[in-house]
């Protein structure tokens, strides 16, 4: 049974002139509201920037936000990232259409994962805006990865604080893989692409990573892109890897953003991981994703 926890800015959100957030459980998360993010002043941006250092994941509901105006609100944060391996919007080169249609079997980012962590320089926010959902089903579930961190031994924190993880592109989009398969490419709406020579880019990422601007220590490492640690083999680093993996996902570390239609939902892939339940078979969900490109990870 795992220890009590709480984010503190869960209990205690601060307060704002501009914005009311309700967070979304004691570990992470908040919906925004009273707010029009087509129209925001540098002020109210301010307090934007300030709440998802605090909350980690930020969800907005009622917005209404054309490709230009969702591009236009992401560029604030920094500049933006094309996604090489799915095929951009027609007209916005920065957009990704995640698209699941009633007869799909597989979702686009089931399992957990940090936003492209298999790039050298991985993307530091996802911005997901939702244009269709199912009536029930299709939510995204988050975990804080400072929590993760803490829960960690001290022992085993020391052990890991100058350890470095193979982030692998093969993990998640290899011909080996289930995502690489036929079968999973016909039976999904937003497939996948990769040239040849990008199975083989893997990058090293610390495990436990110190976030820019909070200063806080995240585990940084997922099934979905961790193949081993550098200097060792795969097999001697499986048992210590599941068990972080495993301890990163406690429900007590998590929240759940119910979509609906124009939602949209704004998180640090620098300290949170995520998941899209794929629970919504016979139903469309229709999504369009923006990414902000990121440091390498220290």
């Amino acid at each position: 049974m795992p220890a009590a926890t709480l984010h503190e800015p869960q209990r205690n959100p601060r307060s704002y002139s501009h914005i009311a957030v309700r967070p979304l459980s004691g570990a992470l998360g908040a919906q925004v509201s009273d707010i029009d993010l087509a129209r925001l002043d540098d002020s109210t941006f301010a307090e934007i920037q300030q709440a998802l250092l605090d909350h980690q994941v930020l969800s907005f509901p009622d917005q209404d936000l054309t490709p230009e105006a969702q591009t236009a609100f992401a560029t604030r944060f920094g500049s933006l990232m094309h996604y090489p391996f799915a095929t951009e919007m027609p007209d916005h080169p920065f957009l990704t259409e995640i698209r699941s249609e009633p007869d799909d079997q597989f979702n686009f980012g089931g399992g957990w994962h940090s936003d492209s962590m298999n790039f050298k320089h991985p993307p530091s926010l996802t911005m997901l805006y939702c244009r269709v959902c199912p009536e029930v089903g299709g939510d995204t579930s988050f975990t804080n990865m400072y929590l993760a961190w803490d829960s960690i031994s001290p022992g085993l924190q020391r052990l890991l604080k100058n350890m470095r993880v193979m982030s692998a592109t093969s993990m998640g989009y290899g011909s080996s893989t289930n995502v690489g398969s036929v079968d999973f490419k016909q039976r999904i709406s937003t497939p996948t692409k990769m040239k040849p020579e990008q199975e083989d880019e893997e990058y090293p990422h610390p495990v436990a990573r110190v976030h820019p601007e909070t200063g806080h220590t995240a585990l940084y490492l997922s099934a979905a892109y961790s193949a081993r640690f550098e200097r060792m083999t795969q097999d001697e680093s499986l048992p210590l890897l599941k068990h972080l993996w495993e301890s990163a996902i406690q429900p007590e570390f998590t929240c759940r953003v119910a979509w609906r239609p124009n939602t949209l939902t704004l998180w640090d892939n620098r300290c949170c991981m995520h998941y899209a339940h794929n629970d919504y078979s016979g139903a469309l969900r229709v999504m369009w994703r923006v990414l902000v490109a990121g440091d390498r990870p220290v």
